[in-house]
């Protein structure tokens, strides 16, 4: 994520959860820049939300209460998100900043979170696609991570495809 400024709100997406309970929360708060015209553009890599990826833009409604909850994708960033729950060293501290060190050397940003073992990638269109999801494919067969994609392009498609 971006250092937090004075443009930046909180825009909240409602999830449905699953039968395993997943995800382990029905709302996640994303930060996101207000563009004053009743959209936002995302500031942040979801952990959870599926469908949007970080400088996404979105609208939102504003309840009586003030809170902005997120509506339709205005515009699409063409950049995808990634999310690994890492096994390696049981996801240990060094073994999510281990993962993030290898992903940032194919082009992508991301963040870990202790308490579920994850790390979110930010992967822009500039990103070394192919390497980024042999790399996916590899540790997931080698147990290092389980792997979704949480928001994904064309072009990461066809390379999944292929």
């Amino acid at each position: 994520m971006t250092n937090v400024s004075n443009d930046q709100v909180k825009v909240h997406f409602r999830m449905d959860i699953d039968e395993d309970g997943w995800p382990p929360a029905s709302v996640e708060s994303l930060w996101a820049v207000d563009l004053g015209d009743g959209t936002v553009r995302l500031d942040n890599t979801p952990w959870f939300v599926r469908g949007v990826a970080s400088d996404d833009i979105i609208r939102v409604e504003v309840d009586d209460e003030g809170v902005r909850w997120a509506g339709e994708t205005v515009q699409s960033s063409e950049n995808c998100t990634i999310r690994l729950i890492v096994l390696k060293d049981g996801g240990s501290s060094a073994a999510r900043q281990s993962v993030l060190k290898i992903f940032h050397s194919l082009g992508t940003t991301g963040e870990g979170i202790e308490q579920y073992r994850m790390v979110a990638l930010d992967v822009p269109p500039t990103a070394d696609l192919p390497k980024i999801h042999k790399l996916l494919v590899h540790g997931a067969a080698n147990e290092w991570w389980h792997w979704e994609e949480g928001c994904v392009t064309a072009a990461w498609r066809n390379i999944a495809q292929t």
